[in-house]
């Protein structure tokens, strides 16, 4: 009896699963690349971009036409600077309809903004990194600024510590090989032994604290939300300046985020872990 070859999945080649070299476009790549610059900047020249890329100038800009052709980009005069455009913020914003959560956190989110003071943020855990997805801002003259799209190491984060707290031991560690922790103030978590003793006080609280790890003068707190299997999937937090939001605040501050990431867990279907 001759056995039938099983059928691959329709619409992926056989090579779908190798991600080196061979099977990336490599143009594509550069734009893409280029893309990712842009985004992580207040605008660029052709010639900087080109030196940071280490490009043609030439190169870089076949790749920003391409790119401005369907809007991702946009050129400003005077001086030609770069901006990303607004047909990178549509493709953008699909992200964000693949889940309820950036929806449904707008009334929580906005409410804690109205009873901390302080600005609102949400975000996710993308490529081992925080990605945050939306934010209300507080009216106070100085306050923390994370606009959708910013992304930043977990272990300096308060939303990425609330992740992490919850997340299964193997992939803390997952992510700490890939990432490192890196120092960027006198007290960011620097060790892996540092960091499990933070998380397992995350736990016991039920939420987690930055204070200053990530920007001396910023302290955060945050919680988790949780699907519909008690798994940690986004992170909600108030965000302030130290003389606002002082350490002896971090206890009422941290049950009102929990609080207010409770009900996007309950608004969106999700159920607290075991």
């Amino acid at each position: 009896m001759v056995q039938k070859p099983v059928p691959r999945p329709r619409g992926r080649p056989k090579a779908f699963h190798d991600k080196t070299d061979q099977n990336t476009v490599q143009s594509l790549d550069r734009a893409l690349s280029l893309l990712e610059r842009l985004a992580a900047s207040s605008g660029m020249t052709l010639s900087e971009l080109a030196t940071d890329t280490d490009e043609s100038v030439a190169t870089v800009y076949r790749a920003l036409v391409t790119l401005q052709t369907h809007g991702m980009v946009e050129a400003e005069e005077p001086g030609q600077v770069w901006h990303v455009g607004a047909g990178a913020f549509r493709v953008g914003s699909a992200f964000l309809r693949r889940t309820k959560i950036v929806e449904r956190a707008r009334h929580p989110m906005d409410r804690l903004m109205r009873e901390t003071g302080e600005t609102a943020n949400l975000g996710v855990e993308s490529g081992d990194q925080v990605l945050f997805v939306s934010q209300v801002e507080t009216h106070q003259a100085i306050r923390a600024f994370f606009p959708p799209g910013t992304m930043g190491p977990m272990h300096v984060s308060g939303i990425g510590k609330a992740l992490l707290a919850w997340y299964p031991p193997e992939k803390v560690a997952g992510i700490v090989a890939r990432r490192g922790l890196e120092r960027f103030t006198s007290l960011s978590i620097t060790s892996e032994t540092a960091l499990a003793r933070d998380l397992a006080r995350t736990r016991d609280r039920g939420f987690a604290i930055d204070d200053q790890e990530r920007t001396e003068g910023m302290r955060c707190v945050a919680a988790p939300i949780f699907n519909a299997h008690g798994e940690p999937v986004a992170g909600l937090s108030v965000s302030g300046p130290a003389f606002r939001v002082g350490l002896s605040d971090t206890a009422r501050l941290g049950e009102m985020v929990r609080a207010a990431a409770d009900r996007v867990t309950d608004a969106t279907g999700g159920s607290q872990p075991s």
